[in-house]
């Protein structure tokens, strides 16, 4: 592919988001980032990687004091939370210079509002389609995940709204908006394919 393209995809919790961009890196030669934005972000920053995941789309911050000194400020660790997420913010706008990519969730659509040649994906689906598929994947019973997809979205939803400012899953915010039960995750990423080279940016 010569031309370069970034997608980021935002997703309900069980929507399949990660199989899909999967299927989306395989069927157009790109790489995927989904938690090796974290691993990433934890090699370039030299903090510790379990630090970036405690904090991972999730605005329930941890205590640095806790970590490293008892002397901390409340203030302090608010802005060392925050530093976290900036942290974050410089892996995903390094990831996107360096070539095509596509980047699952972590307000990538936001932080790559003024990069070019960027394609914003939402991914829905019916409550009871994503808790059967957390069930089978989690091996819990589908009143457990009904509660766990209640939960992440959310964590996503807050996370998303505190850090952009903005409305996490509302169809404005982004590009192309799809229900990833209708198609499959096959289907759905083909769509988003031909979508995107309809749209000039494949």
């Amino acid at each position: 592919m010569d031309k370069k393209i970034i997608i980021t995809i935002g997703r309900q919790f069980g929507s399949g988001g990660k199989c899909v961009a999967d299927a989306l890196g395989e069927k157009l030669g790109i790489p995927v980032y989904d938690s090796e934005i974290i691993r990433k972000a934890a090699q370039d920053s030299g903090f510790s990687e379990e630090l970036f995941v405690q904090s991972d789309e999730r605005k329930r911050f941890f205590s640095l004091s806790s970590i490293f000194s008892a002397s901390y400020s409340e203030a302090e660790n608010y802005m060392s939370d925050k530093g976290l997420f900036k942290m974050q913010c410089e892996t995903i706008r390094r990831v996107a210079e360096q070539g095509s990519a596509i980047i699952v969730g972590r307000c990538s659509d936001y932080i790559l509002r003024d990069h070019d040649n960027v394609l914003d994906v939402f991914l829905t689906s019916p409550a009871e389609e994503r808790a059967k598929r957390v069930s089978e994947r989690a091996g819990i019973s589908f009143e457990k995940a009904m509660n766990l997809i209640e939960k992440k979205d959310r964590d996503r939803a807050e996370y998303y709204n505190y850090y952009t400012f903005g409305n996490w899953g509302v169809a404005s915010t982004y590009d192309l908006c799809l229900d990833s039960s209708i198609l499959g995750i096959e289907g759905t990423a083909d769509f988003i394919i031909d979508f995107a080279r309809k749209a000039g940016k494949l």
